[in-house]
């Protein structure tokens, strides 16, 4: 038993930050696991002329990419805390990094390195479970959008029809609540595709 939980506790660090030979497995294994959640979740942005886009938790960059071919998209920027994720994130995006219309950070949530009223959008995929939900989180976010801009956050909430209480409280005592508390208007929960059994949802909100 305490093998296994040494293990889950391993295999939970590399998802959630991942590290060296095995980071560039699980980081490729998370592009294969999600690409559905990521299309989707690009659809949601609903993108107009000239956006510029920051996803936090970019992982391996296979988002990014995605945008990159859409006409309307300017400019990306990817920021993750894992240096190893980040190389790969490089690699698949660095034709666009070379004209100037990607850039990769390493950063965190909590403090976003970039100046304010920059982004049109920002997005995430199954990187809120690693956040620390606070007043400061959601400032960092609302601080770095324009007005009108709007936040898209993707998450799964369940799995095989039954709801992670865990996730919905979460939800629905602290972001939610959070995100009307600092300004963002129309705060709302939209109903995504199962993928791999798991319920797939998104939060969103606009400046």
């Amino acid at each position: 038993m305490a093998l296994l939980k040494r293990m889950k506790e391993f295999v939970d660090v590399q998802y959630q930050s991942p590290k060296g030979i095995l980071g560039f497995y699980f980081g490729e294994k998370m592009v294969l696991q999600h690409r559905s959640e990521t299309k989707w979740t690009i659809n949601l942005l609903n993108l107009k002329k000239e956006e510029r886009v920051l996803e936090i938790g970019c992982g391996a960059g296979y988002a990014m990419k995605n945008l990159l071919t859409q006409p309307n998209v300017q400019y990306v920027a990817g920021l993750d805390i894992s240096k190893s994720i980040l190389r790969t994130a490089k690699i698949r995006n660095r034709r666009a990094i070379s004209k100037g219309n990607a850039e990769l950070i390493q950063g965190n949530v909590n403090d976003i390195p970039f100046d304010n009223n920059l982004f049109t959008k920002v997005f995430s995929i199954h990187s809120i479970y690693f956040w620390d939900i606070t007043p400061e989180t959601v400032s960092e976010i609302y601080r770095i959008l324009k007005t009108n801009g709007t936040v898209t956050i993707t998450l799964c909430n369940g799995k095989n029809g039954e709801t992670w209480t865990g996730v919905q409280n979460m939800l629905e005592e602290q972001l939610i609540p959070l995100m009307i508390q600092t300004g963002f208007k129309d705060v709302k929960i939209v109903e995504g595709p199962n993928s791999r059994k798991f319920h797939t949802i998104a939060v969103m909100g606009e400046k």
